[in-house]
């Protein structure tokens, strides 16, 4: 390609209008929208992780005795998770921690000792776990009314619902890049079809269709990557301005980046770039073909 016709085709790509707006605004939200669903399907892997380290070593034993017997009954729960293998801490919950439990149930002026609730036990458990069948008939001989909850019930269908939300953030960044290669090669597109007499021109004073596809391509790129660029920036942003762990409540659950997880965004431009450049020259070629 000479540098005069590289020069010709490069006029024919409009600087402005519609297709370089439309280019550069969507490739903008799909950008913003990128970092959003990376940032969810990053959160809710470590969620996950979390939730199914965190819960897989730790039970309740829940002690349910008549009054009089309660303590004795208790004891005899914490004499059995003592000498336990895989335990490496068993402690009753004193009454202000269990109060403190139920406060969001029943408000924080329950009176807790005029209600039949039974004694806790926190159970922390080594790497190796225990044997939860072993432990519960031991309970049952020498605690009746001592029940080992190991969290399952509870453990499984947060670590699923975690997990499935990951696969939704990564499927949403699948259908974000789909998007962005269709706007851009509609916008491509469009360009061409636009410019159809004017590459006529082009071909008769000698210019080749590969001539004319890599301005396209080279001014599309361009702007697919500026425009994810900003957008990128406009979700890191917003990504940094959302409340903490802490001040949200541990609502959102750590919605966000951390550590090197910072880095990752910034891999969003380059990608659309390359989304821009395939979208684009696929698109000039196969128009191109189309006008002779």
């Amino acid at each position: 390609m000479t540098s005069r016709e590289g020069g010709m085709a490069d006029r024919i790509v409009p600087p402005t209008g519609y297709t370089a707006t439309l280019t550069t605004f969507s490739a903008g939200v799909m950008a913003f929208l990128a970092v959003f669903a990376l940032a969810l399907a990053l959160a809710t892997g470590r969620l996950a992780d979390r939730w199914a380290e965190g819960l897989a070593q730790t039970a309740t034993v829940r002690v349910t005795a008549p009054a009089e017997a309660l303590e004795a009954r208790t004891a005899a729960a914490l004499e059995v998770l003592t000498t336990t293998p895989g335990v490496d801490a068993a402690r009753a919950l004193p009454g202000d921690e269990v109060e403190a439990l139920l406060a969001p149930w029943f408000g924080p002026d329950m009176p807790i000792d005029a209600l039949p609730i039974p004694r806790l036990i926190e159970v922390q458990m080594a790497s190796g776990g225990i044997d939860h069948e072993a432990v519960q008939l031991r309970l049952e001989a020498e605690a009746p009314g001592a029940v080992l909850d190991d969290h399952t019930a509870w453990r499984r269908p947060l670590v699923t619902a975690a997990s499935r939300l990951r696969m939704l953030g990564w499927l949403s960044l699948g259908l974000i890049g789909a998007v962005s290669t269709a706007m851009v090669t509609l916008a491509a597109t469009a360009a061409l079809a636009a410019n159809g007499q004017v590459i006529k021109v082009l071909r008769l004073i000698g210019a080749r269709d590969i001539t004319i596809a890599t301005a396209f391509v080279r001014r599309f790129t361009r702007r697919a990557a500026l425009g994810a660029a900003a957008g990128t920036v406009a979700g890191m942003l917003a990504i940094a301005a959302l409340p903490d762990m802490t001040a949200a409540g541990g609502f959102l659950t750590g919605l966000g980046f951390q550590g090197w997880g910072w880095l990752w965004p910034l891999m969003i431009p380059p990608v659309a770039a390359v989304v821009g450049f395939l979208a684009t020259r696929r698109a000039a070629l196969r128009m191109l073909r189309e006008v002779r």
